[in-house]
């Protein structure tokens, strides 16, 4: 199946790398501590005909630890991973990340607001935004005269 270009899509993706490069360009790691810094939460983004559907692992955390809004085309996810200090332990390696985290999506097609759900399952939050009915592909019939 051949995919069509999707100058939007492209543009999208320059612009996240340019945002990506100018975050980690200017911050400058001695002064911030780690509980002020906020983790770019990764996610998996991809469309199908009828929607986009958004994904990221959030292991540990309940649907109450996290807050999702939409607005002016854009989705944002936060929240924050406790750290939990554990008492007479000395840490041999840490590798998970704590603290607050957000992301902000945007999309190039127009997104049904009412209609966006959100599921956690298994520390995987899955976010299916809904195409708005215009934008939605149509297959026209050719009639016969």
């Amino acid at each position: 199946m051949l995919n069509r270009w999707d100058p939007f899509r492209e543009m999208m993706t320059l612009r996240d790398a340019m945002n990506r490069l100018l975050e980690e360009s200017f911050m400058t790691p001695t002064t911030r501590t780690v509980a002020e810094t906020i983790y770019r939460l990764p996610v998996d983004v991809w469309e199908t005909p009828d929607a986009f559907v958004v994904q990221a692992v959030v292991p540990g955390l309940s649907h109450e630890d996290i807050n999702i809004e939409y607005s002016d085309g854009s989705l944002v996810i936060s929240g924050e991973i406790p750290f939990v200090e554990h008492e007479n332990a000395t840490y041999h390696l840490r590798e998970r990340w704590y603290g607050k985290f957000q992301r902000v999506l945007t999309f190039p097609t127009p997104i049904d607001a009412d209609k966006i759900e959100a599921e956690l399952e298994n520390g995987i939050l899955t976010i299916t935004l809904p195409k708005t009915e215009d934008v939605k592909p149509r297959r026209i019939t050719v009639k016969s005269a």
